[in-house]
């Protein structure tokens, strides 16, 4: 299972999916190879996390 280089679905950027996180993605059953770089996950995790709000946003009182 060689490395695989994707294009990122968000800034169009070149990224490498190595052979260790192809591996880890089986692993965990995943089927889908990623589609966004590394960035692009944590600032589309980070914008998730900043909509879904709630109850802990100012701690416990």
């Amino acid at each position: 299972m060689p490395d695989k280089t994707i294009d990122c679905k968000d800034c169009n950027s070149q990224f490498v999916f190595s052979e260790s996180e192809q591996a880890f993605y089986k692993e965990k059953g995943f089927d889908n190879e990623p589609q966004r770089c590394p960035d692009c996950r944590r600032a589309k995790k980070q914008q998730r996390n900043d909509n879904r709000g709630g109850g802990r946003r100012f701690g416990n009182r």
